[in-house]
């Protein structure tokens, strides 16, 4: 029988072998364990699918070259390993122009796939609602906790609402009362557009479950737009060393219905939260282990 037709045997049922090992997969095993997916599928956002296809499509395509790269390097050990009476150097090629142009090639075509794929989901990513938006967040930064505004109708944000977080503020045992860390509420399945930042230092808002993370900076907004597509909690932190309490930067992100989310606007209103607070300037006093509890500490209107 032809190698070829040896080998084609050889694949089907190596094929089938693979399929059914892989419909065996929970969801979270075949995006690759990472956060942010549920024994039904149901991704955090649209985009962590698109995030994480391409993490394990990446993996899979490495792992690929390292398996044909170590079974090449061994393979190169044992035939051409030194034999029993034999002296000095092996026989010394200065080149071989099938075997360059082999690892010349094939590395390019391997790096342009990867910065195409990569460029692709990066711009869908990145692309931001604009106008579209039904959600206009405005997120924070400040060391070290997250404030959080919620745009109205007016252009002048009066109208806006807003919550001022405080830090971590850790008991004796280490344990963190999740209910003090300040909070995100975001409506499920609605395009949500959050400007992103920074009142001091370079922080980085990173919704661990949604499988992204962007930086805020002083100085230059960041943006990022994305549909929640799932009601549930998710842990949100500071992934940018930005000072001596960075670990306690800490805050969670609620996806609930609309009509959830129209009654914590409306009570953050009646609590008189109101205005624009982008450029008040809030550095927290509260120092974990202090006792200080100085709520959302001073604020002063910037210039």
């Amino acid at each position: 029988m032809p190698s070829k037709r040896r080998l084609r045997w050889a694949a089907i049922p190596t094929g089938i072998a693979a399929a059914v090992a892989l419909a065996g997969c929970t969801p979270t095993q075949l995006h690759g364990f990472l956060p942010g997916f549920v024994e039904d599928g149901t991704a955090a956002t649209n985009q962590t699918d698109r995030v994480a296809d391409l993490w394990v499509n990446s993996w899979i395509v490495l792992l690929g070259v390292g398996i044909i790269t170590w079974v090449l390097m061994g393979w190169a050990a044992v035939a051409y390993r030194r034999r029993k009476g034999q002296t000095g150097l092996p026989v010394q090629m200065r080149y071989n122009m099938p075997i360059e142009i082999f690892y010349t090639v094939i590395p390019l075509i391997l790096v342009m796939g990867m910065f195409f794929f990569t460029a692709r989901d990066q711009a869908a990513i990145e692309t931001q609602w604009g106008d579209d938006a039904d959600v206009e967040i405005t997120a924070i930064g400040k060391q070290w906790a997250f404030d959080f505004m919620y745009a109205g109708d007016n252009d002048d944000l009066s109208d806006a609402v807003w919550t001022m977080g405080i830090q971590a503020q850790p008991d004796a045992d280490g344990n963190i009362d999740q209910e003090q860390l300040p909070t995100l509420v975001l409506p499920v399945d609605q395009k949500v557009h959050i400007s992103l930042q920074s009142r001091d230092v370079i922080h980085s808002f990173w919704i661990i479950d949604f499988l992204y993370k962007k930086d805020m900076y002083i100085g230059k907004d960041n943006d990022w737009s994305f549909i929640p597509t799932r009601v549930g909690e998710y842990a949100g932190k500071c992934a940018e060393l930005c000072g001596e309490y960075h670990s306690m930067m800490l805050f969670n992100v609620k996806v609930v219905e609309q009509d959830e989310y129209d009654d914590y606007v409306a009570s953050l209103r009646d609590l008189g939260n109101t205005g624009d607070i982008s450029k008040a300037y809030d550095r927290l006093n509260n120092l974990p282990g202090t006792g200080a509890q100085s709520g959302s500490g001073s604020e002063e209107e910037g210039e």
